[in-house]
This record gives C-alpha cells, structure tokens and sequence, in this order.
C-alpha cells in the first residue's frame, strides 16, 4: 500500500500509437478517444495519441482533443527527430507537431551507431546535430520534450561512448526526460539495471554543466521503454525503476508490435502494490480490471482470461485442497487481494473439484448449502457424473447454477421443451446457409409452436425460441446470443462424436454463459440456448424480487 512518502512514478501510455503496432489491432478516431478518455479516468499522467502527420486519423484525434481536452492527463504527440541534412525550422513533420497544440512532446532519436550509418545512411556527428536541432527548435516553440533514446541498450552495449553522446545531446538542447528503449526486447533485467545506473550516475555527474543556459528546466530524470520479445518487458522495467528510472513507459494488457510492450497492467500493481512506489490512487487502482476489459472490447480483442492481477482466472481456485484453504484465509493462494485491482475471487467448479468447491460456489450465488445434508452431496455427485459425459462447467458457470436449484428442488420452470426442427437450405457458392427452425414449447400448461429463419441453424433456433416466449416473457427482447463454441470431444469416433458447445448470453449489464453436449451439434446447441434463456430469466426474476424486498 502507498503512502504520502511513497516515492512518486510517472506512467506514460502508449496504447494508441505503440499498442495500435499490434498486428491485426485497428481503432477509429472514436475508439482512440474513448480509450484516451478512460485512461485519464484512471490516472494516466501521460497518454501518447500517436504521430500527427502520419496519417489523417491521428490529426483529427489531436484536434478533437483540442477542442475538448482531457481532465487531467497530459495528451502527448509523438515525432522523430529531423531529417538528415535539412533543418528543424523547414521540416513539415514538425509543423504537425506544433498544429497538434500538446504542452509535452515526446521525440525519438537514433542511440545505436548501426542505425544511424545503416538505417539513416548518415554519420554520427549529424546525428547528434540532428537530435540537438529538434529538440532546440521544440523548445524555441514552448514545447517540453520527453526524449525517447530508441534502441538505447543495444547502442550502449555495441558503442557506450557514443550511446552516451545521443543522451547528451538531449540534455544540452532541454529534454526533460530521457527514456532509455529496449526497442528490441532482447535485454535481460540484470543488464538493465547495471546500464540504468550507470545512465543515472553519468547525467548525474554531467549535472547543469552539460545544459545550455537558455534551458530553464530541471535536470532530465530518467524513463523506461521496453518491449516483450523475450518476454521480460514488465521484470524490465520493474528493475529500471529499482536501478532510478522515474518514469515507465506501456501499453494497457501489453499491446504492441511483435510481442508487445511492456503490461501496465501488471506493472501498476507490482509497482504498486509490492514495491511501495505511488503511481495512481488507491480507489483508480481499483478500476484497473475494468480499464483492461473496456480497452480490449474496444480495440475488439478477447481478454487474456489468464493476465496476472486482471484476468478472470487470476484468482481463479480449482483444486479443493486450494479452495477450503482459502475459504479461510485469502493469503494461502493468493498474492493479494483480488478487489485491489478490481477483480474478485472466483471458485471453479470441474471433476476435479471437492465438496469445498461446492460450497464456496453455491455462497458465491446466494446459496447457502449445509455440507452435512445430502443436497451438497447430490450436487457433487452430478457435477462429476455430467463431467464424466463430456460437460464442462469451469466456464459455464450458469449451467452449474441451474444444477444446483435442480438438485435442490427450487428449479423455476419458466418453459417446458417439447421440441425442435431445422431445415436447411446450402446455397452453392456461398459459406453460409440459410435455415428454418421449428419449436414447440409449453409456459403455463399452454403450448406455444413457432418458426423463424436465421443464418445458421443456431440462429433460427435462437430466434425462433424468442419468438415463441416474448409474448410470456417480454425481458427475453433484451437478451442476446453473444458468443458461440464448439469443441469436438472425441473425434477419433468421426461423425458420432460428442459435440460441447458453449453458449454466451446477455442482457447489456450481465453475461452469462451455458453448456450442452451430444453427439448431435444441434441438440447440443439447443440445450445451451435453452439454459441462456432460462438463466436470463431466473436473473431478471431474482432482480424483480431484490426491489420488492427493498420497498
């Protein structure tokens, strides 16, 4: 936990020009603002908006932010240096940069010797003058300078002096920050720390010597920028923060190009939570599970259901030997409190679990089961009986609940199913098919026959069970089928093998999901539909009974 005298991180986000590098990652200008606008909800001292210039999107996304500016982060537009050979004054990418209005600029410059003689075709001295000649013209213009070194740790470790040379440079023109890149990923965190430090003794030693005098800002503190290529982006940065980096660069879930950047959702709590620094408040540390859920929605990614602290299996418990320990103390399995990242602990339920798991399950849906009555029991015995079949109810977690009022005897039967057809008609040429489904289904003793059409079997019998129960149940018109799985459970049997398939449902506040399985693909879909169904409205139910209780 921080406290007043924590020492203070700056985190700077990348997630809408380095993350947006992600293959198979795009956002329109409407995304990118409501991503910005979320992380300065979170706290983000520094969002990075992209490269005005490089193309329309990110020119129209710094004047929208103009005309309408965060609440309290500092938007930051991102360039190279110059040119070779031209001049800071005359070069057009920088006059995109002034248009885009930011206070903080972040400039990247050439550290390693090999890209300034290969990938510049130019020599090192113009180099130097050509980071010196941007920054002075920024700061000529009111502009404050977060210089980014690129490829800093293969430059130091090839050619240190000159390494060296490029942040020195920086310094003397006004940067404020110099943020060291592992642009490759390939450094390993003992080297980090030992080139870090010896960064922070150097422009330590330089001290206001190396500045011009026209420079009225503080001595530059140093940043950290790294990349997961070795999949050591987050211990990185962690131990440049510990070697004296002030200032952690990433990307929300880790997003970015090849494999990413370094996770700040991982380093904000470590930070954080382990290692005393301050880096947001402790009731914005609470929304970071959210931040990293909405930003994958939008960027319409699916979450890593396994991400340290903000996935939904982090604190997920399966083993019953697991789980009775932490019904009675968190700590046993768990590094921290999951609702300090806003996540919560989730008790998973599988063959492999014991009467514990049932138990923690039950409570966690409002069931209070007694351990010594056979219902508990019966539940146990059914789970792994259906799981022995081929079910599955680790992520379906609503099957499980609708098990457990069954075996209890309080099952609420809104419908009774009588049956279902499907027709379909292969049009040739095409990948999809058009299909009728028919079903019958009794509410109240009354049997209901409908039929509708749909792109897929699925649909039409997702459509055509709405049809037949909307009338009853006038809350089914806001659900929807969200999501849909198959797995094939036994193929080695060909066409006679069992099929699972999970249904995802919703109502635009809650998602549920639910399981079937047979060796038919279509009466396994249909009993996952049906569960969604029934779940939904055993939801909308328990609400209607939670008002009138409170009235």
């Amino acid at each position: 936990m921080t406290t007043n005298s924590s020492p203070q991180l700056w985190l700077y986000d990348t997630t809408l020009r380095d993350g947006t590098q992600r293959e198979g990652l795009s956002v329109s200008i409407e995304d990118k603002l409501r991503i910005a606008r979320r992380l300065d909800q979170l706290g983000i001292p520094f969002i990075e908006g992209g490269w005005p210039g490089a193309n329309p999107k990110d020119v129209q996304f710094f004047w929208q932010l103009q005309e309408d500016p965060l609440k309290q982060a500092e938007i930051v537009a991102f360039c190279s240096t110059r040119r070779p050979n031209s001049t800071a004054a005359t070069e057009p990418m920088l006059q995109n940069i002034l248009a885009a209005g930011t206070r903080w600029v972040t400039i990247f410059g050439k550290s390693w010797d090999l890209h300034v003689t290969t990938g510049l075709k130019t020599t090192l001295e113009e180099n130097l003058a050509m980071i010196r000649d941007t920054i002075e013209y920024l700061r000529s213009q009111g502009r404050r300078i977060i210089y980014d070194a690129e490829h800093w740790f293969d430059g130091y470790k090839h050619n240190r002096d000159y390494a060296l040379q490029t942040l020195e440079a920086a310094i003397a023109s006004g940067a404020e920050w110099l943020v060291l890149c592992d642009t490759n990923g390939g450094t390993l965190p003992h080297e980090i720390s030992q080139i870090v430090q010896d960064v922070v003794q150097v422009t330590g030693d330089w001290g206001l010597g190396t500045r011009k005098e026209s420079s009225q800002s503080p001595i530059p503190q140093i940043g950290i920028h790294t990349h997961n290529d070795s999949e050591m982006a987050v211990a990185n940065a962690i131990a440049a923060v510990m070697a004296g980096a002030k200032m952690v660069q990433g990307t929300i879930n880790g997003y970015g190009e090849r494999c990413g950047n370094a996770n700040l959702c991982s380093l904000i709590p470590n930070l954080q939570l382990k290692a005393g620094y301050s880096c947001i408040t402790e009731d914005q540390l609470t929304q970071l599970t959210e931040a990293s859920r909405f930003v994958s929605e939008v960027v319409n990614l699916a979450p890593d259901e396994h991400a340290p602290f903000v996935g939904r299996s982090a604190f997920a418990h399966k083993g019953g030997i697991h789980v009775s320990a932490v019904e009675r103390n968190p700590l046993t399995y768990e590094h921290i409190q999951p609702e300090q990242v806003g996540n919560r602990r989730r008790i998973v339920i599988s063959e492999q679990s014991g009467l514990s798991n049932v138990l923690a399950k039950a409570r966690s849906f409002g069931i209070e089961l007694d351990q010594q009555k056979a219902e508990a029991r019966k539940i146990l015995q059914r789970l792994k009986d259906l799981e022995s079949e081929g079910f599955q109810f680790e992520a379906a977690e609503a099957s499980f609940v609708l098990l457990m009022h069954e075996a209890l005897g309080d099952r609420q039967k809104f419908f009774e199913v009588k049956g279902f057809q499907v027709h379909c008609d292969l049009i040739e040429g095409k990948e999809t098919s058009n299909a009728l489904a028919t079903v019958k289904v009794a509410v109240d003793g009354k049997n209901i026959l409908e039929a509708a059409e749909g792109n897929g079997p699925v649909a039409a019998l997702d459509a055509a069970l709405r049809k037949a129960l909307v009338n009853f149940y006038p809350q089914i018109a806001t659900f929807d089928l969200t999501d849909y799985k198959v797995r094939i459970l036994n193929g080695h049997t060909g066409t006679a093998a069992k099929t699972r398939v999970l249904v995802e449902s919703g109502n635009g506040r809650q998602r549920w999901t639910t399981v079937g399985v047979s060796t038919n693909i279509l009466a396994a879909s249909y009993q996952a539909v049906v569960e969604g169904l029934e779940y939904g409205l055993l939801l909308h139910s328990q609400a209607e009974a939670a008002v009138k209780a409170s009235s």
